[in-house]
């Protein structure tokens, strides 16, 4: 076990860092105890729980598809099928309120059949003929999966066919007889961040240890991975080697195994379709005497551009309240879902020849709302599916083809709320720094600016993931129709301003997070909205570092703090589970110098005896192995051996989301949203 610096002191719960020690499972389970006894078992809790789990179960959602060959397929879990059905329909049937269904895999038959736990990880069909699939199956959750293939003519698993055990595996077709596999091919052949540090290429018939190597990256790096795009015209191999979260390099891999790196940033993302390649700089970069802000999307021709040329095209330039969200191709046009202060409008771009690329509007989404849009066969045609929803608004589907008239309504998600009684609104805090940090309330029309609302605010802040407005019916339900006042605080490191609100909270500026998440604490205070002893925090992954930053730094603002499958420990995460892979977002602890600024924002390292903290409330899963459950372990037994308010509780199956169905993530999500109400409300 590698070691910490010195300056730290003795780690009293180090022992709780053994996940499948029957000592430490023994411990979970007995603080699990503690903590269904005093907040899951009251009527109160089962109708909370009930009610989600409803919502999750319904048969009214929308069975959102992905075409693939001919069919629409879809992951359905319900009641009846917990761990889920992959199944497929028409476009024609799925036009009808009630399409007729093809079970594909019925993943509770095949448990029971393997005697395992399978959680669905997806699959990966080979085009263009769509028959055969690497289909992804994980033990619990777990990130690690196995890989079989499967037929979907006749779907069955093909006898003697490709299969990859239990890994952290990165595997794609080259073509029907060969694979390209990054995966666990023995002792040092992963990377520090527990991800393949080798690829290599596997033939069809031959044993794995027979495999030819592609690439190898270094023991530092974060992962490697190859893949073909086998677009009919434009088929093309490359190699991929990601340096860290934010860094890789891409290179064309061409006949005899030669590489030709794409000469582009190592921080910027490429899309390559076609005759087309797609570059998003996350710096400034001048190439070809031009300089392109950081957060752009430019276009050139793939070919040109590996030939030399550096002309590029700018089809998306940010500003200071605009950010590009995503884009998507249909077979001639490309899709833009750009944000304007965390609300999406649309715009369709063309390629001319030998002219600019052609603009026009797709759309805007309806106030303080979401719209989103992207192409259904790109290889094909220029139909898109198209989605709208809000806090208030439950999602619609609609579908359409780019120049053929105003989209059409294909499913309609129900309500499982009156949100008649609800208003949505947006406002600006402004943060330490003077920077003004946007926030979503949704609260009752009549509303009384009193200082004694339930609130419950929420916010994840890191990795450039933006949170948008966006339809829940657990929130409506557990939250908003009990009495409470739901936010949503737009901090910096997330991306709802483009790489720049990410990178303004990077490493040794981490703090900022914590910054701009009191700030909307204390605008919702001074506003009247809510007080401290009734006001909740909650956040997961990131987002529960966040939380544990707000128990140690601002504890006076809170009443309750819920922190979920969190990174807490962080002199020692990059030790942990998938740690390592996060050094470019956090710093490296084992770096004295960069240990200086983590241990500001680590909140194991600085939870203290004499503090005065509020209860705190800790969920995990034993299965998490991305982040794993070593923080909120230690956290816990940290705070309670100091005599503070601290609650626990580990499901034992689910991976880094904690919970592997719906009635798992029912009672999750009930528990936490119970947890704050017997704090900060009235008692669940």
């Amino acid at each position: 076990m590698t070691s910490t610096p010195s300056l730290t002191p003795q780690d009293d719960h180090l022992w709780l860092e053994e996940i499948d020690g029957k000592a430490q499972l023994d411990w979970a389970r007995q603080e699990n105890a503690k903590t269904v006894q005093t907040y899951a078992q009251s009527p109160a809790f089962k109708a909370l729980e009930a009610g989600i789990l409803e919502v999750l179960d319904s048969d009214d959602r929308i069975p959102m598809v992905r075409k693939i060959g001919p069919f629409f397929y879809n992951f359905w879990r319900d009641k009846d099928h917990p761990k889920g059905l992959w199944r497929r329909t028409t476009l024609t049937e799925y036009r009808k309120p009630q399409p007729a269904w093809e079970t594909v895999i019925d993943i509770d038959a095949l448990a029971a059949a393997d005697k395992e736990n399978w959680v669905w990880h997806g699959a990966d069909c080979l085009e263009p003929d769509y028959r055969r699939c690497l289909v992804s199956l994980s033990r619990g959750g777990a990130d690690a999966d196995v890989v079989r293939e499967f037929d979907l003519h006749s779907k069955t698993f093909v006898e003697g066919g490709f299969t990859l055990p239990e890994a952290k595996n990165h595997v794609g077709w080259k073509d029907i007889d060969h694979l390209y596999v990054a995966t666990d091919f023995g002792p040092g052949s992963m990377t520090s961040s527990s991800y393949p540090r080798i690829v290599k290429e596997w033939k069809r018939g031959t044993p794995l240890e027979a495999a030819v190597t592609v690439y190898e990256g270094a023991h530092e790096d974060m992962s490697v991975s190859a893949y073909r795009d086998n677009t009919p015209g434009f088929e093309r191999d490359f190699v991929s080697r990601q340096i860290d979260f934010y860094e890789s390099e891409t290179w064309l891999r061409g006949t005899g195994g030669t590489l030709t790196k794409i000469d582009v940033p190592d921080d910027s993302n490429t899309d390559i379709f076609r005759e087309w390649m797609l570059i998003e700089p996350r710096e400034d970069w001048t190439v070809g005497g031009a300089t392109y802000k950081s957060g752009s999307l430019l276009a050139a021709k793939f070919d040109d551009y590996m030939a030399g040329k550096r002309e590029l095209t700018v089809l998306f330039a940010p500003d200071d309240t605009t950010a590009l969200d995503s884009h998507s191709w249909t077979r001639h046009h490309l899709i833009l879902n750009v944000m304007h202060d965390v609300v999406n409008q649309l715009e369709v771009l063309t390629p001319q020849d030998g002219g600019p690329w052609k603009r026009e509007s797709l759309g805007g989404a309806p106030a303080l709302s979401t719209i989103a849009a992207g192409g259904i066969d790109e290889d094909e045609n220029d139909d898109y599916f198209l989605t709208v929803s809000g806090f208030l608004q439950p999602t619609t589907l609609y579908i359409s083809t780019i120049g053929q008239g105003e989209p059409e309504v294909l499913k309609d998600s129900p309500g499982f709320f009156d949100a008649s009684r609800y208003a949505v609104s947006q406002h600006f805090a402004v943060s330490k720094d003077g920077t003004r940090v946007p926030y979503f309330e949704i609260a009752p029309k009549d509303l009384k600016a009193d200082g004694t609302n339930p609130t419950l605010q929420y916010a994840y802040g890191g990795f450039e993931i933006s949170l948008q407005p966006s339809y829940s019916g657990s929130i409506g339900r557990a939250w908003l129709e009990q009495g409470g006042v739901y936010v949503i605080a737009n901090i910096r490191g997330g991306g709802e301003y483009g790489p720049r609100w990410h990178q303004a909270a990077l490493q040794e500026k981490r703090l900022r997070t914590c910054e701009d998440f009191a700030a909307v604490s204390e605008d919702l205070i001074a506003r009247g909205i809510t007080s401290p002893k009734h006001l909740g925090a909650m956040g997961g992954s990131n987002g529960g570092l966040l939380m544990g930053n707000m128990l140690t730094l601002y504890p006076q603002l809170y009443g309750a703090i819920v922190s979920e499958v969190a990174l807490l420990d962080m002199q020692r995460y990059t030790h942990l589970s998938a740690g390592a892979s996060w050094i470019a977002e956090y710093g490296d602890p084992d770096q004295p110098e960069e240990w200086a600024f983590i241990r500001t924002f680590s909140p194991y390292e600085n939870a203290k005896a004499d503090a005065h903290y509020p209860p705190a409330l800790f969920t995990t899963s034993t299965r998490d192995d991305r982040v794993g459950p070593v923080h909120a372990r230690k956290m816990h037994a940290k705070l309670a051996a100091q005599g503070h308010d601290t609650s626990f509780y580990e499901n034992m199956e689910g991976g880094h989301s904690a919970a592997s169905d719906n009635k798992e993530s029912a009672f999750m999500d009930a528990l936490g949203y119970a947890y704050l109400w017997q704090h900060i409300g009235k008692p669940a």
